[in-house]
């Protein structure tokens, strides 16, 4: 279905660890989720999670989704913007 070998998955699940940009896309295709629904554990009808399970890399990460969820689509989108830019300058 997807090319990934159940020894990759396996090793994700115990390493704790998240696929890389380039499986993610192959696993929504597959799944027919975008990459929020995949990493995040909702989609973008409701707030309820997917599964029993989400992975954050740290509080921040997750305070960082808490409070994007409470905007406004405007909102969502400028601060993707902000996101971006910040993401391809230099410390």
């Amino acid at each position: 279905m997807t090319g990934i070998s159940r020894h990759t998955i396996f090793d994700w699940q115990r390493r704790g660890t998240n696929p890389g940009a380039d499986k993610i896309m192959v696993i929504c295709e597959a799944l027919k989720i975008t990459p929020e629904e995949l990493l995040i554990g909702t989609d973008e009808y409701c707030d309820v999670p997917l599964t029993g399970t989400t992975v954050y890399k740290d509080d921040i990460e997750m305070q960082i989704i808490r409070e994007c969820r409470e905007l406004s689509n405007s909102k969502k989108k400028r601060l993707l913007a902000y996101a971006s830019m910040l993401a391809n300058t230099k410390e």
